[in-house]
């Protein structure tokens, strides 16, 4: 679902997916192959969040803001499932993990890899590369070449997601029984655990 809010209307490329179980309301502008999941919520009724090419804001994620405030999520940014971006500001090709928090006028530093479930205080400053985790999150190394390739090829896969999406994905009545020739799926996790045998 897609609301304008005070005059505002959200601006989607027209190569990004936006789910209809999500809502993008207001001052939101969405760049290029950007997927944004089910139960995801954008709001920009209090000030404006841009979401450059590439970003991912996967199911169940929120990200807001307080009044007054302009954040951006940057090209390649990568929010897992159930994250909230709370006022904050994330660099590009960065990886905010699931169920990670994220507050008001925290920066999160290009490529850096938020583990899942961290809480990064407000104000905080993440420098690039920074591999950050806890509740407060702290940083406990710098993200090596080998992590950042294979954060890289997962969120080329979500870039695909949307071109995939509008091809395919159609509301249907479910299948009642198992037939015989169901296609078999692309072996996605083969291609990223090439980077764990590294």
């Amino acid at each position: 679902m897609i609301y304008s809010f005070k005059g505002h209307i959200p601006v989607v490329h027209k190569s990004s997916f936006v789910h209809p179980l999500a809502a993008v309301t207001g001052n939101v502008i969405i760049g290029k192959d950007c997927y944004i999941g089910p139960g995801a919520a954008i709001r920009g009724d209090w000030g404006e969040i841009i979401l450059e090419d590439g970003v991912n804001v996967q199911e169940n994620c929120t990200v807001h803001m307080f009044p007054g405030k302009s954040i951006v999520l940057k090209k390649g940014a990568h929010v897992g499932h159930g994250a909230i971006i709370h006022g904050a500001n994330l660099g590009e090709n960065c990886l905010i993990g699931m169920n990670s928090v994220i507050m008001d006028d925290a920066e999160i530093g290009d490529e850096c890899i938020v583990g899942a479930m961290a809480f990064v205080k407000a104000a905080t400053k993440i420098s690039k590369r920074s591999l950050v985790v806890g509740n407060p999150a702290k940083v406990i190394k710098q993200v090596s070449d080998e992590m950042i390739a294979w954060k890289t090829a997962g969120t080329k896969l979500y870039q695909r997601l949307p071109s995939d999406c509008h091809e395919s994905l159609r509301a249907v009545e479910p299948l009642r029984e198992i037939p015989k020739d169901r296609p078999q799926q692309e072996n996605f996790y083969n291609t990223l655990n090439e980077f764990r045998e590294k």
